[in-house]
């Protein structure tokens, strides 16, 4: 692997800041400014994962316009972030309590203005007195540089479980 330059560890340094910005928004629970993080075209996907024999590796995960956990534009994403800041979100209610851990960012390819990143993920929560979830994966996303800002302009989020035994998945990954 040849020394990165200059300006890659600087571009490698200026997404891994966004994404520990993105989880400290999820964290203390400032959705409305997460939803800034997003372009206005953004897709945010998480596909059914199914356990499956080796061979058949490429049915794993279900495809785009399959069922899938999460199927939202950025449209959707802001009428979800509304209805947490209602009150009135009976899986929210009283709210969780979120941990998102970010590690092994990789740039994966660029093309013109959307760079392609991937990133593991381990989102804990704990909910009510004793509820506790873990969601462990990674996410590929593609960045767009939006009037000198880095914005997610698609996220697709793949889950290591098969069986999620939460009461619900009102949380943001």
């Amino acid at each position: 692997m040849a020394s990165p330059t200059i300006e890659a560890m600087l571009f490698q340094f200026e997404i891994e800041q966004l994404y520990y910005w993105e989880a400290a928004l999820l964290d203390e629970r400032r959705f409305s400014e997460w939803l800034s993080l997003f372009t206005l075209d953004a897709h945010y996907w998480m596909p059914l994962r199914r356990t499956v024999m080796a061979n058949d590796s490429e049915h794993e995960f279900t495809k785009p316009g399959a069922m899938a956990l999460f199927d939202d534009d950025k449209t959707m994403l802001e009428m979800r972030v509304k209805k947490l800041a209602t009150g009135y979100s009976w899986s929210e209610d009283p709210p969780s309590r979120t941990r998102h851990i970010i590690t092994n960012v990789r740039v994966l390819s660029q093309q013109g203005d959307e760079t392609t990143v991937e990133a593991n993920f381990h989102l804990y929560r704990t909910r009510l007195e004793a509820d506790e979830d873990s969601w462990i994966g990674r996410r590929r996303d593609v960045l767009r540089r939006v009037d000198g800002e880095l914005k997610i302009a698609k996220r697709d989020v793949f889950l290591e479980q098969t069986l999620l035994r939460s009461r619900n998945l009102s949380n943001f990954f």
